[in-house]
């Protein structure tokens, strides 16, 4: 039994690893979705991030648990000049404006000779375990979880809710959005720096509009609602795949478009039926329960035989 562990473990190691890293920039999507700010720079942070935390660890000679900090600091630091004009933005202008800024980044990235230009860094040390990764996300967790039902919480919902009405009742609206903002740019750039010392290299490719594209679905699939709902959705979207792979054979579906196909269609069904996301499906299911039960308690009862 412990064979087959070991087994399974060393097959899906490289899943297990994704499905913390792409949690992490589920969350930080979902730091400021939770003051209703859509605001998609994840992409560019999680550059930052992962260039900072590889060029100390490659050419400073860092340890790495300094590195992967200071990959999580940089872009946290420069998302403080960025965010104090952009949140003024709202809706699909502040939506626009941050991927400007990713697109930004990546382009420096791609035209900078210092690290290798559009080919990236290769040889990476592997120094993210997926200890250190599910610690990571742990972590995140814990302090988001902790702001639910908080002074900082509630502030957070009544900005989400009316930002105007906030800001009547004495909320500093401004600086909620902008340490939201310095909390997901944190998030992307710690993302970043484990991504790649868990994968031995980073390129400019990794983190393109298509990138930041799959974060806002993985925290709109799982709920944006809830502080856990974003990792569900990361872990869920990053597993479908490789079920339909071992499923292909079973079902006579073939890897290419066709897969492909079913996977838009899984996630299309979870948009349409569970527009909270994920998260919601224990409670569609208990009122789906409730209201089967109740029409079976209003059927009339049957009419008494009658005897000759």
């Amino acid at each position: 039994m412990w064979v087959d562990l070991a087994d399974l473990y060393a097959t899906y190691q490289s899943t297990l690893g994704y499905i913390g890293i792409n949690a992490l920039l589920a969350l930080s999507v979902y730091t400021t979705l939770s003051c209703g700010q859509l605001a998609l720079g994840s992409a560019g942070f999680m550059a930052i991030g992962a260039y900072a935390a590889t060029l100390l660890t490659v050419r400073a000679g860092w340890p790495f648990p300094l590195a992967l900090a200071a990959g999580a600091l940089a872009p946290a630091l420069v998302a403080v000049p960025l965010g104090l004009p952009v949140l003024r933005l709202r809706g699909v202008f502040l939506a626009i404006a941050t991927i400007g800024f990713g697109e930004v980044v990546r382009l420096g990235i791609v035209n900078s000779d210092y690290v290798n230009g559009a080919q990236g860094m290769v040889a990476i040390p592997q120094k993210a375990s997926i200890g250190l990764i599910a610690l990571c996300l742990a972590g995140a967790l814990f302090v988001l979880g902790r702001l639910r039902g908080s002074k900082w919480g509630f502030a957070l919902e009544a900005i989400r809710e009316d930002e105007p009405a906030a800001r009547t009742m004495g909320i500093d609206t401004t600086l909620y959005k902008l340490a939201m903002l310095v909390l997901g740019a944190a998030l992307a750039g710690l993302a970043g720096g484990l991504e790649a010392h868990f994968t031995f290299m980073v390129a400019p490719n990794g983190f393109s509009f298509e990138r930041v594209v799959d974060m806002l679905v993985f925290a709109v699939v799982g709920g944006a609602r809830t502080f856990w709902g974003p990792a569900l959705g990361a872990a869920f979207l990053t597993v479908l795949p490789e079920a339909l792979r071992d499923l292909a054979p079973l079902i006579g579906v073939q890897p290419g478009p066709l897969r492909m196909l079913i996977s838009g269609l899984v996630l299309l069904a979870v948009i349409l039926f569970l527009p909270n996301g994920l998260v919601s499906l224990p409670a569609r299911i208990q009122q789906w329960r409730e209201d089967r039960q109740e029409a079976r308690q209003q059927q009339p009862p049957p009419a008494p035989e009658k005897t000759p």
